[in-house]
């Protein structure tokens, strides 16, 4: 597997966020879709893989998958400087594999401008563009996620629980993909006007607990440790020397060992270590 679908964002340091108040930092308006995240495997025989733009974890299964749900806690973001920093985090279908050609995904974004912290909400059908939704988002907030697929029919469903406000919409995808699961942190991509693309600098965002983390093929329902299908733990490494596809999210996102109810696990942001010095000669 090389290639992860990603959450992307359209620069425009013009634009204010759709939905934002007059008050609202400044910062990227939502674009289309790409192909970005390479993958390698971290060592032969694990099933733990370093994205450039994805941390947490993946199913996949013979049988097509029939929805995904999940649960987090909205994170805090530290935001340092005036540098625009990015993540997202998630619940999704499709997207996982290299032949992957789209991603149903729903989720919450901490991101900083001008070192002022911003929190929306979102949904994304790729290739279609990512949706800013009416929904406020705070730290602490307690989230819930639902993405559920039959035949060409999408329901997406994004709940704040602290609130008790609930997003939910019925969309139709001409061909959705549904060849594996996810629960994700990720540093979103931002693409320019003319359709170049790369990996934003990703938001310290400290940590972010998922739980009730599940996933349904017809069938069968389980959780992320589910020994019915094959798991993979995904580790973001902005530090990846790719020069193909360089990472320039600026930081790593770890996810922790899933829980004993197998299906919470927590995804914990890391300042890159500095590159080690070469002492003097003589």
């Amino acid at each position: 597997m090389t290639m992860r679908r990603a959450l992307v964002l359209l620069v425009c340091g013009a634009c204010a966020l759709p939905g934002a108040s007059a008050t609202t930092p400044r910062g990227p308006t939502l674009g289309f879709g790409t192909r970005h995240g390479a993958l390698v495997p971290l060592a032969a025989g694990t099933d733990t893989e370093a994205s450039t733009n994805w941390a947490g974890y993946a199913v996949t299964h013979r049988r097509p998958f029939t929805s995904a749900t999940g649960r987090w806690v909205q994170p805090a973001a530290t935001c340092s400087g005036v540098e625009a920093t990015y993540s997202a985090f998630w619940v999704g279908l499709g997207g996982f594999a290299e032949s992957s050609f789209g991603v149903e995904q729903t989720g919450t974004q901490a991101n900083c401008y001008g070192g002022t912290p911003s929190y929306t909400a979102w949904y994304e059908l790729f290739p279609a563009p990512p949706v800013n939704l009416q929904l406020r988002i705070r730290p602490g907030d307690r989230i819930s996620a639902t993405v559920t697929v039959n035949k060409k029919t999408v329901l997406v469903r994004l709940r704040n629980v602290t609130t008790s406000k609930t997003f939910r919409k019925t969309l139709h995808l001409k061909r959705p993909d549904i060849a594996s699961a996810e629960w994700v942190a990720e540093a979103p991509t931002g693409c320019d006007f003319l359709g170049n693309c790369s990996t934003l600098p990703l938001t310290n965002f400290g940590t972010v607990a998922f739980s009730h983390a599940s996933a349904t093929v017809t069938g069968h329902k389980g959780r992320i440790s589910d020994p019915v299908w094959a798991t993979t733990t995904i580790e973001l490494r902005g530090d990846l020397n790719d020069p193909a596809r360089p990472s320039s999210a600026g930081a790593n996102a770890i996810p922790g060992a899933i829980g004993a109810d197998g299906g919470s696990f927590a995804v914990t942001w890391q300042q890159l270590a500095p590159p080690p010095t070469t002492p003097p000669s003589g």
